[in-house]
């Protein structure tokens, strides 16, 4: 009887166990350059979306993030106009951050023997290079999920998200702009060859010494990672599109079919019994309280503070203004026609009138980030600002702001502040 031998397993450390034809600068080096393009249009649009918070303001009521320091250098006045802007910004960063995940994946994918190579560290020069890499894949990773989880309503987060995203895409913007400073010679050299050279003349160690037979070809895995990328945008773009597009994001919590029909049918992220909002205070006894916060008595001759109820508040000129809200996971309502108060017509209550200031808004809502926010003077003076009491042509219904709220031009929708309570002008006291 013939003895036979037990051979060990390849490690994943061995070139010879990486065995796809596929793998080679040359397609890393596609991946690359469309993950250059898309990451950097999803950070930008990501900055944008911070500024669209106002952090600045009102002590940092708005901010999130308040230990960012330096990180917060590029802020400035989120402006009203045009009306769609936030959600353009932030719907073409969460889709196109969804579109990525098939590129993103099949990139790693890759370059996974290098992630394996062994030593891990030649010299102190590669292992800074490793370290890079690390921040990089794991940044990656990291964005990607915390961002998808924030879209699907899935809040597992240890902390804040836009905490844990905000200084998480710092951490990866740094490792992305070292990678594409330190490989980017090498990205041209592979995007100007026709063909991948052979494995023994590879300085990338991708191409792998002992290939498998292939069961696609490059262009057909191409083919794949694409049509993949466009399956995840059609099923989820239709959510910031709205109309009749909605239906087509299956992806999306707040795809599909508005959950009501008339005025106030349309989409809402929080209900009133979810954050603590009890029939009776939203009942006739409700009342607005509009105040002057620290500037000093108002001009002479006026109230530094009025309370009107929501009759009051009717008899006072309506005007109406035609705008979607639109949510940082990405999705947004059609234009809705909002009728209600300019704010700056309220800030004349308290004498204010000429060229109102910034402003804190309180909700009646007991738990929850925003429940006061603050809106810059810019968005006070625009005249599509309102204190909304009516949509559609119909009251608001409890879940989306009775017996008042904010709607204001190009802010994001945590900024329109539903059950509102009191506006304070000026810095509060």
């Amino acid at each position: 009887m013939g003895a036979f031998r037990l051979t060990s397993p390849t490690p994943p450390t061995s070139p010879s166990f990486w065995r796809s034809p596929l793998r080679g600068p040359r397609l890393t080096a596609l991946l690359g350059v469309v993950l250059l393009a898309g990451v950097t249009l999803l950070f930008v649009t990501g900055l944008l979306s911070y500024a669209a918070y106002n952090p600045d303001l009102a002590g940092g009521v708005n901010d999130q993030t308040p230990d960012k320091g330096l990180l917060g250098f590029y802020l400035f006045p989120w402006p009203t106009g045009p009306y769609w802007l936030y959600r353009v910004t932030q719907g073409l960063h969460v889709t196109l951050g969804i579109a990525l995940v098939p590129v993103l994946l099949a990139k790693l994918w890759s370059v996974i023997p290098k992630l394996f190579t062994l030593p891990p560290a030649r010299s102190p020069g590669h292992a800074l290079e490793r370290l890079s890499l690390l921040l990089l894949v794991g940044g990656a990773l990291f964005e990607f999920v915390t961002g998808i989880l924030n879209i699907q309503l899935d809040y597992v987060f240890p902390g804040s998200f836009y905490r844990l995203h905000f200084y998480g895409a710092w951490v990866f913007i740094g490792a992305f702009v070292a990678h594409v400073v330190l490989r980017m010679p090498r990205t041209v050299r592979a995007l100007r060859e026709r063909t991948d050279p052979p494995s023994d003349a590879d300085e990338t160690g991708l191409v792998a010494p002992r290939p498998a037979p292939p069961t696609v070809s490059r262009r057909g895995a191409l083919w794949l990672v694409g049509g993949g990328s466009l399956l995840l945008f059609a099923t989820t773009a239709g959510q910031s599109i709205g109309g009749r597009w909605r239906r087509t994001a299956l992806l999306a919590p707040h795809g599909g079919a508005d959950p009501g029909s008339g005025p106030n049918g349309f989409q809402i992220n929080k209900t009133a019994a979810h954050v603590g909002i009890r029939p009776q205070e939203t009942g006739d006894d409700w009342r607005l309280t509009i105040e002057v916060g620290g500037l000093g008595a108002p001009p002479s001759g006026s109230r530094g503070r009025v309370r009107l109820s929501r009759a009051e508040l009717l008899r006072m000129p309506q005007h109406q203004a035609a705008l979607p809200i639109a949510c940082v996971e990405g999705w947004s309502t059609d234009d809705q026609l909002w009728s209600g108060v300019r704010l700056r017509d309220l800030a004349a209550l308290v004498g204010l009138g000429e060229r109102p200031p910034d402003v804190l808004v309180e909700s009646l809502q007991l738990h929850g980030a925003f429940r006061r926010a603050a809106l810059r003077a810019n968005q006070v003076r625009d005249g599509r600002a309102l204190l909304a009491l009516r949509v559609g042509g119909a009251e608001l219904s409890a879940d989306h702001g009775y017996p008042a709220r904010i709607i204001v031009p190009g802010a994001p929708g945590v900024l329109n502040t539903k059950w509102v309570s009191r506006l304070t002008f000026g810095e509060p006291s």
